[in-house]
């Protein structure tokens, strides 16, 4: 009975360590996929690495499974291409971010083959987090972009279709912290002594009583 409970016991520590490791590996990317507006200008994006930020798409979930969204992307060559449609640091112009030297130089620019809908928009937002979260499992880093001329980059890159949000995507250059808020708080991002800080509700503010 003593080999058997032992036997048990084993048998649920296993079962309970996947479990462990993927919460924790989930709070790590997620504390790290920040908003980066500032990257490392020596480090230059591979094609492979923009390919494996785009592989994870297939795997979200997509509404009635249209999977309507499509991906280009954009490496150095290319960037100043995109680099002068787009405005990052709303919160912050007086800064006109990004400084000089540190703009991304790989960017994934995602389309939709079928008109903007509330189910496109859902996909939209499922797939661009996962894709950043995929880019800081590589030790990357990212931004959506949803400021820019829809337009012009369109004819700029020669899309068949309507871009919808921008990734841009390399070594993030910043240090941004999280800071505890409560709603009705200024939730703007800010800056102070070079860092990035940016407010987020507390979990317990969160929940609904």
């Amino acid at each position: 009975m003593a080999d058997n409970y032992l036997e048990k016991r084993m048998e649920d520590y296993a079962q309970q360590q996947p479990r462990a490791k993927r919460t924790a590996s989930l709070v790590r990317l997620l504390k790290h996929n920040r908003s980066y507006r500032g990257y490392d200008a020596s480090f230059t994006v591979r094609e492979d690495q923009l390919r494996r930020i785009i592989e994870v798409a297939r795997l979200c979930p997509s509404a009635r499974n249209q999977q309507v969204l499509r991906f280009r992307p954009v490496l150095r060559d290319e960037a100043p291409r995109v680099l002068r449609h787009i405005r990052l640091g709303g919160a912050l112009p007086e800064l006109k971010l990004p400084f000089p030297g540190t703009e991304p130089n790989a960017f994934v620019v995602i389309c939709s083959t079928v008109e903007e809908s509330k189910y496109v928009d859902m996909d939209l937002g499922i797939v661009a987090q996962s894709m950043l979260l995929q880019a800081v499992e590589i030790g990357l880093g990212g931004i959506c972009i949803g400021a820019f001329d829809h337009a012009a980059l369109r004819e700029e890159l020669g899309l068949e279709y309507e871009p919808l949000l921008v990734l841009a995507i390399g070594r993030p250059k910043e240090d941004i912290e999280l800071r505890d808020c409560h709603p009705g708080d200024n939730l703007n991002y800010y800056r102070e002594g070079g860092k990035h800080y940016v407010p987020k509700i507390t979990t317990d503010d969160l929940i609904l009583k």
